[in-house]
């Protein structure tokens, strides 16, 4: 068994190179040897917001805080809310963050393929943020 102590791990700010906007992102755990799995608890103010992107694997959401926005490639913009679970599929082009006018929190599940998590794409367009 390992418990990791709340602060143990420093909070990071979101590159802007994947993110607009303030984000913060406080690690939670990270794949290992025998756990594929690493995840995180992401904090987006107001207006914040993920580039699109992929996972080679998909990405499970689990929104904690605040009130949000998430859509895949060719979809309608959802919002999300505390206790929401989102899953995105394997390559599917999405993106996600808090809304125009409300900051959000969720935790981010994603899973190690051949030592990569994440395919990160252009950024969301002031236009298709607020579809």
């Amino acid at each position: 068994m390992k418990i990791t102590k709340v602060g143990s791990t420093a909070s990071v700010k979101g590159p802007q190179d994947w993110f607009t906007g303030d984000v913060r992102i406080d690690p939670l755990f990270d794949a290992n040897e025998s756990r594929r799995g690493a995840a995180a608890s992401v904090t987006f103010e107001p207006g914040a917001r993920t580039a699109w992107h992929t996972h080679p694997l998909g990405q499970t959401l689990i929104v904690t805080a605040g009130c949000g926005w998430a859509q895949r490639e060719g979809g309608p913009v959802e919002t999300i809310r505390p206790g929401d679970v989102v899953w995105f599929e394997p390559d599917e082009k999405h993106w996600h963050g808090a809304t125009a006018t409300t900051g959000m929190t969720h935790i981010a599940i994603q899973e190690n393929l051949n030592g990569k998590v994440v395919d990160w794409l252009e950024k969301v367009t002031e236009e298709a943020y607020k579809g």
